[in-house]
């Protein structure tokens, strides 16, 4: 055995009880009895204590000295790169501090639940500013006197800066508002009326979430408040939720999550309980839920295929003809929800999240003036007010659960897939005829062999250029919005 061998082998290990310990979070946001939180609390921080100890294990930095990464192939030295960067990281962090982050962020999570379900965001302050304190020492400790924001995003997007995301985000802003005001002015489309079935919107959802190739062999559905995906590899899992009144939000939430499962269960087996085992990024991550939910699932070829099955689900719904039922699908219109919003409006929720998160870390912003800072924000870039916490700054999970740097990979993942999008148009030119006949497998298909199955293999952006055949940037999401949206209104 060699000492490449010998890591490898060590790492599966570690992998395997990482997977375990995303189940335990899967399992607290769908079946635990509410009652146990604080004993989850206690078994996420001793499993988090195991993990820390043997990414930090003194034998990873020896057999990472040991390995001459030059001998290697490609993939040993990816999985070598990305082993030294876990444990160079992990060493940064004392053991103490990540299992109490654990703790706190799993019994944080069921405290903003209920302040949620009671529209009471006093409640959720205290923890919240808990686990603020605890997140900045943690990434005081990662940036070594660096930037702390920059050592977060490093999470989630590796090689990306707080100031990259300014730039992108600066181009982005005025595109936007602009493309905003403009659609407001017009005439909206009719909307979808009636009440909808539950069971048959769940029923629907399925039939989505396969036909966009989510294999429930190895993945299954649930119900959840905040739609997620988890795990990797021959375990993949996906929520979503419904809406009596609104079928999209239970189906374009499923399609949404089916993006980030396929990723994962399509990555090659070959890297299965490796540090190449899991997407690269939540940036490229993302790339894929968006594409599917929007660029594949929002078009008008296979919109028109899914009027169809609505009717077929649930009769007369209001809606005359495909074309009208494509216009209320991509509908712009008022709304406080982030998982809600419209193509045009979902980055500017974004945007907002991005600069209070910074805020709260650099302690510009307390925890105690978040919601002023929350609703004076969203009333400056939506032109109305916040009408309850549930809909403002407790609509999210991800503070509650640590996940700062996490919300900007949300915009970046859909100026990813606008770059997809193009270099997939232009490989299958009959792309939207197949849609139309509800066959997603050309394009599917496509994003796997060009992206998906390679995992971690390559850095993000790396992989978004390899795919796409262009250097990453906002010029092509933007190209495809406005083309779309003036379809659609007339502008």
């Amino acid at each position: 055995m060699t000492a490449y061998d010998d890591m490898m082998a060590y790492v599966h290990d570690t992998q395997a009880l990482a997977q375990v310990a995303g189940r335990l979070g899967w399992d607290q946001e769908t079946m635990m009895p509410p009652g146990a939180a604080p004993q989850r609390g206690e078994e996420m921080a001793a499993l988090e204590k195991v993990l820390h100890a043997r990414r930090t294990d003194a034998r990873v930095g020896d057999w990472l000295a040991d390995i001459d990464a030059a001998s290697l192939d490609p993939v040993g030295q990816a999985q070598v790169r990305e082993v030294r960067r876990s444990f160079e990281r992990a060493s940064k962090v004392p053991a103490d501090l990540a299992a109490t982050l654990a703790r706190v962020t799993s019994t944080a999570q069921g405290k903003w639940a209920q302040a949620r379900a009671d529209d009471d965001y006093a409640a959720f302050a205290p923890v919240l500013a808990e686990v603020i304190g605890l997140k900045r020492q943690e990434g005081a400790a990662l940036a070594a006197g660096k930037d702390v924001y920059d050592a977060m995003l490093e999470d989630y997007e590796p090689g990306t800066t707080s100031a990259d995301l300014e730039a992108m985000f600066g181009a982005l802003r005025p595109e936007l508002t602009a493309l905003r005001a403009a659609i407001l002015e017009k005439p909206a489309p009719a909307a979808v009326t009636g009440r909808f079935d539950e069971t048959a919107q769940l029923t629907l959802s399925t039939l989505l979430a396969e036909t966009f190739g989510y294999d429930t062999e190895h993945g299954r559905i649930d119900k959840a408040v905040h739609p997620f995906s988890s795990g990797s590899g021959l375990d993949v899992r996906i929520t979503t939720r419904t809406n009596e009144a609104d079928p999209f939000n239970c189906f374009y939430s499923t399609i949404h999550e089916v993006g980030h499962a396929c990723y994962e269960q399509n990555i090659d087996r070959a890297y299965h309980l490796t540090p190449l085992g899991s997407g690269v990024s939540m940036g490229v991550h993302e790339s894929q839920s968006r594409i599917y939910e929007n660029q594949l699932a929002r078009s008008k070829a296979f919109t028109g295929w899914l009027y169809g099955k609505m009717r077929d689900a649930f009769g007369d719904f209001g809606i005359a003809s495909e074309d009208a039922f494509y216009a209320a699908v991509n509908r712009v219109s008022d709304g406080y929800i982030r998982t809600e919003a419209d193509e045009v409006q979902y980055n500017l929720h974004v945007l907002l999240r991005f600069d209070l998160e910074r805020a709260l870390m650099s302690g510009d912003l307390t925890v105690n003036d978040l919601e002023a800072a929350w609703n004076d924000r969203f009333l400056a870039d939506f032109g109305y007010a916040v009408d309850k916490p549930s809909n403002g700054v407790l609509q999210d999970v991800h503070w509650s659960v640590g996940l700062f740097g996490y919300f900007p990979t949300y915009s970046l993942g859909n100026v990813y897939a606008g770059c997809l999008n193009e270099a997939l148009r232009i490989a299958v030119p009959d792309l939207d005829s197949q849609l139309a006949r509800g066959e997603t497998g050309a394009a599917t298909g496509w994003l796997q062999s060009n992206l998906q199955t390679h995992g971690g293999l390559y850095a993000p952006r790396e992989i978004i250029k390899r795919a796409s055949g262009v250097e990453p940037g906002p010029e092509p999401l933007l190209a495809y919005l406005k083309a779309k949206f003036s379809g659609i209104y007339d502008l």
